[in-house]
């Protein structure tokens, strides 16, 4: 019996449109309509919930440490309220301040912990081998885990501050409303210019803080164990022969730099009131585009990743 060599079933309508066999024949076709890069980040979420669940944890914490201080707060509002108009707005907005702080410095944690082991994790139990065998690329993968730092949760992060704040807000008017002094928070504290503020801020702090995570990246999908101790050391011990060398701490600047420097160059922070974000026109984004430590700082991070795509296309299993 002849056999025919394509095996490929027909329509029961007949043949294939010319439409769809130009669509079968566009390379790009699949990929377009599976979206790889989508899916693999929305794998990634499914996989480490702590992506959400960690910034959820602190923000019932903050929260619940809110409610502990609205203990007497008319009485406190009283006497904020004889200060100058500077100063009632710092201590009527610290509180919220410092939620948003906390949140950040959450997400920060979360995303080095998460980098370090999104390549390491997958070759300690080797699912790599499934993984690898599915029409994904490694550089669509490695992006996918690269988004998760560098734009989920950040979002997330931004959406649970609003919440926060906004919760807060209102706790506190509610609390205050008794006394008549519910309206100084609401003219103190504006929640929608704050969070301009906000969104810019974490804008900020991610693009400087984006060769932190490639650098975690790089080290997940090289180091065999203890993925922590290999990004660290190598670190600490380039600054240490610094020192004693050529008695210098240039690379412990560039690394604190690195880590809390951020804000030099995106705010204009006013003098005798610390770090406080009061208004939009000390966002300066212009200034902090034009610095050359954030575009260095973005080459080393594509830098990072390129490394890191290159070894999942070649390491396997642990």
């Amino acid at each position: 019996m002849n056999t025919s060599p394509n095996n490929t079933p027909e329509p029961a309508g007949g043949s294939l449109s010319p439409e769809a066999l130009a669509k079968a024949d566009d390379p790009g076709y699949s990929s377009a309509t599976t979206r790889p890069l989508y899916w693999s980040a929305r794998r990634e979420l499914w996989e480490n919930r702590s992506i959400y669940i960690a910034p959820l944890i602190v923000a019932a914490v903050v929260l619940f440490g809110f409610l502990v201080s609205t203990i007497g707060m008319p009485e406190r509002r009283q006497g904020v309220l004889l200060l100058d108009p500077a100063h009632q707005r710092a201590a009527i907005g610290m509180p919220y301040d410092v939620a948003a702080m906390m949140l950040i410095f959450t997400a920060f944690i979360v995303g080095v912990f998460y980098c370090l082991d999104a390549l390491h994790g997958e070759r300690r139990d080797r699912s790599i081998l499934f993984w690898k065998s599915l029409p994904v690329s490694d550089l669509t993968t490695v992006l996918s885990k690269a988004s998760v730092p560098l734009v989920i949760l950040p979002l997330t992060i931004f959406g649970v501050i609003v919440l926060v704040q906004f919760f807060m807000l209102l706790w506190s008017s509610a609390i205050l409303l008794p006394s008549g002094l519910a309206a100084t928070t609401w003219t103190r504290f504006n929640l929608l210019k704050q969070s301009v503020i906000l969104l810019y801020s974490l804008i900020v702090i991610v693009l400087w803080h984006a060769p932190i995570y490639g650098w975690a990246l790089l080290i997940s999908g090289w180091a065999r164990r203890a993925t922590f101790l290999w990004a660290v050391l190598p670190l600490l011990a380039i600054g240490v022969l610094e020192k004693f060398a050529f008695d210098t701490s240039h690379f412990a600047s560039m690394l604190k730099d690195r880590l809390f420097g951020a804000g030099d160059t995106a705010f204009a922070f006013q003098p005798h009131h610390g770090i406080a974000i009061n208004s939009l026109i000390q966002l300066t984004p212009g200034r902090y585009l034009t610095t050359p430590g954030l575009w260095i700082g973005l080459a080393f991070a594509a830098a990072f990743v390129a490394v890191a795509v290159r070894q999942r296309r070649y390491r396997g299993p642990i």
